[in-house]
């Protein structure tokens, strides 16, 4: 499968990016970055760690959008840290960023590939994916899907009341997306809330004992203990993996085709997904909503393709 990572790491990125290297199935065409969990230089330089952290550093690596389409940027440092992936002992990649805008990127890869043949795996916030659409609506067609981490429904929101971070972050770009035509597979809240980064499941992850393992447990020690204290549950939520999870093993996942809408105009609820669960309007299905996981097996899944990693 031949994929695309839009992504904004963040340690639950790092998490997804790890997964995907680790799994001979998927073939990483790029890695694209979009300001998000911390502004675009450090999004870019993060991936690009993630990537030498798993010894990867034949992955190109493409910066995109330093902001969102209309509002302000709002970051994450109070879950991520100021450096995204607070947890490990952080360095300078030498991995180089490629020249090429991200935007750009997607759009020639997706146009030089058969039709679709290739996945958005969507991370962050949309940005660079509605940036895309609306340079060359065609490619619109020639997208096979995309997977993505973002929304919630009854789980409400984790940013503000009523709505998710990464829809947030640019609620006019994910607008454009739903409403793009392209086969979207949803993964909210209301999934990534089932996987919890237990204290027995990271033991787990670090007894791997290589580099990446040991780097994304000290992350994801850092990063759930923001949930922690919020929720009150052993581990914090393990959003983005999912999204690669499930073009391995969609079996692990159970969900149904629903209509999204997403709110760009309510101060009060700006930026929430609207999902239509039970099917009371005769709104067209735009998206294949996930809303319950095999969290073991999400977690065996990740565990042993992490012992791929070098």
């Amino acid at each position: 499968m031949k994929i695309i990572i839009d992504t904004d790491p963040g340690q639950d990125d790092a998490a997804a990016i790890f997964l995907a290297l680790g799994s001979p199935e998927l073939e990483i065409l790029g890695v694209t970055t979009v300001a998000g969990n911390v502004p675009l230089a450090l999004t870019s330089k993060n991936a690009r760690i993630v990537c030498e952290m798993a010894g990867r550093q034949d992955v190109q690596v493409f910066a995109g959008a330093d902001k969102p389409l209309v509002q302000p940027l709002v970051t994450a440092e109070h879950v991520h840290g100021k450096t995204g992936l607070d947890g490990p002992e952080l360095f300078e990649p030498a991995m180089p960023l490629q020249e090429e805008h991200a935007v750009d990127f997607i759009i020639e890869t997706i146009q030089s590939e058969a039709p679709g043949s290739v996945t958005l795996c969507t991370i962050g916030p949309l940005t660079n994916i509605a940036l895309a659409l609306a340079q060359a609506p065609e490619i619109a067609g020639r997208v096979q899907q995309i997977v993505m981490m973002g929304g919630a429904y009854f789980e409400q929101g984790n940013i503000t009341p009523s709505a998710e971070f990464n829809i947030y972050v640019d609620p006019e770009a994910a607008q454009a997306v739903f409403n793009s035509g392209i086969p979207i597979v949803m993964m909210p809240l209301d999934v990534t809330h089932k996987v919890l980064t237990t204290r027995a499941r990271t033991t787990r992850i670090k007894a791997l004992g290589n580099r990446a393992s040991k780097a994304l447990c000290e992350m994801l020690l850092f990063f759930e203990r923001f949930d922690e204290e919020k929720y009150g549950t052993d581990g914090g939520p393990l959003h983005d993996p999912t999204t690669i999870a499930y073009l391995l093993k969609p079996e692990l996942f159970e969900g149904r085709h629903c209509n999204v809408e997403i709110e760009t105009n309510s101060e009060l609820t700006r930026g929430a997904s609207v999902v239509d669960w039970w099917q009371v309007t005769d709104r067209a299905h735009n998206a294949l909503v996930l809303r319950d996981v095999d969290a073991d097996g999400f977690f065996d899944l990740l565990i042993e393709r992490l012992g791929n990693l070098a």
